[in-house]
């Protein structure tokens, strides 16, 4: 099921194949409830696992237009992960400290040490996606940032990063049904952004750069996924899916202790008896 939402190489216009309404065959959300609550478990027996044998990190990086829901599935999906283990990084503009570096000085500071999950919502890729819309980098800048992404993204796979990338599909009549929500609820006034209503107007630039960014930096290694993300609960549940199955990838176990157990348990009996 998974490989139908893997890019591992792209071409032009790859995002029509994918629904943004599809739920995999799904009827509603009551159908996937029960294994939802099982891989919520499943992840947090591999968190613990990860933070136990600190071989590995993991990061996992959303993408995706305006009201995609990329703060909503860290949300729903890594919410119940132990915070000791986890953090979110959210990308705005870049400050002015960030901006008197190179584009990735900002990410990779942040980057989870072994051990670790962290959740980017947006990243370094806004370096070739919101930059290119608005025109405030050039063809042969984009192409030397895609450049630096592609070795930038080796050297953490190399370094022992699981690199899960995802982006949340969706079309453009549901975001405009999810800026009147925006408009119309009172809790969720907050979220409305006028920038958004002005960002809705480049659609099909953004569409284009991303599938740009997809054709130049979806490997085997670090593959994109595509997660139709219409219906929320099925957008959460393919998220967790895909999390799961890259994490077990990695085979992880707990580690053997370094010492000699039997004899520090007889030894400890010995020192304690009132511990027999």
């Amino acid at each position: 099921m998974l490989k139908n939402y893997r890019l591992t190489k792209s071409d032009k216009h790859v995002l029509n194949r994918f629904d943004p309404n599809e739920t995999g065959g799904f009827a509603s959300k009551e159908e996937i409830q029960e294994e939802f609550e099982q891989m919520e478990r499943k992840l947090r027996k591999l968190q613990d696992k990860l933070f136990a044998s600190k071989t590995n990190g993991v990061l996992i990086l959303f993408q995706g237009m305006d009201c995609s829901g990329k703060d909503g599935v860290i949300k729903k999906v890594l919410s119940n992960l132990n915070p000791q283990g986890f953090r979110a990084e959210s990308f705005k503009k870049p400050t002015p400290e960030e901006s008197a570096h190179d584009f990735l000085w900002r990410t990779h500071k942040v980057v989870p040490a072994k051990g670790y999950i962290t959740a980017f919502n947006r990243s370094y890729y806004e370096d070739v996606l919101i930059t290119r819309v608005h025109g405030t980098i050039q063809d042969e800048e984009t192409a030397s940032r895609m450049k630096n992404i592609r070795h930038f993204e080796k050297l953490l796979t190399n370094s022992g990063v699981l690199l899960i990338k995802i982006f949340l599909h969706i079309s453009p009549e549901f975001q405009l049904e999810k800026i009147r929500e925006r408009l119309t609820d009172p809790e969720k006034h907050w979220k409305f952004d006028p920038s958004d209503l002005a960002e809705r107007r480049h659609w099909d630039s953004y569409v284009d750069a991303y599938e740009d960014a997809f054709r130049h930096t979806a490997t085997k290694h670090s593959p994109w996924h595509v997660v139709p993300a219409n219906e929320r609960w099925f957008r959460d549940y393919l998220v967790l899916r895909i999390i799961i199955n890259s994490m077990e990838s990695l085979d992880l176990h707990y580690p053997e202790p370094d010492i000699d157990t039997q004899q520090l348990l007889e030894q400890f009996q010995s020192d304690n008896p009132l511990s027999q």
